[in-house]
């Protein structure tokens, strides 16, 4: 009996130092995409915001700096286009596009930066 359990001594040992590997590229690979749709999320509510700000206001900049202070994203990666803003009653477009930094080790140098694009239209108030 004991002569058989010598023989798988170590066996779950070496099972899990092949194994661990993998489930924390997979842990990574979660946490990466996570952070994804965090910043996608706050992406579309930057557009939110910025197309809000252009309705009221024929100013671009002032969309543009409702799109920054509203979001918490990185500023410099954050591009705002303003679209079609006609007269009161009329529609104005936003497009936001941001390059979404990949900061998780392993899995961030394989994907690289990757563009989020969210866009918003409303009716022009002023």
């Amino acid at each position: 009996m004991r002569q058989g359990l010598r023989g798988e001594a170590g066996q779950s040992s070496v099972e899990l130092a092949l194994s661990l590997p993998v489930l924390v590229f997979l842990a990574l690979l979660l946490l990466q995409v996570g952070l994804l749709v965090r910043d996608q999320v706050l992406v579309t509510h930057a557009a939110r915001e910025a197309v809000r700000q252009a309705a009221v206001d024929d100013d671009p900049s002032a969309a543009a700096g409702a799109a920054r202070r509203s979001s918490g994203l990185d500023a410099s990666q954050l591009s705002v286009a303003i679209a079609e803003r006609g007269q009161p009653g009329g529609r104005v477009r936003v497009t936001i596009r941001y390059d979404a930094p990949t900061d998780v080790p392993v899995v961030g140098a394989l994907v690289g930066s990757i563009r989020l694009t969210a866009m918003a239209t409303m009716r022009v108030e002023q």
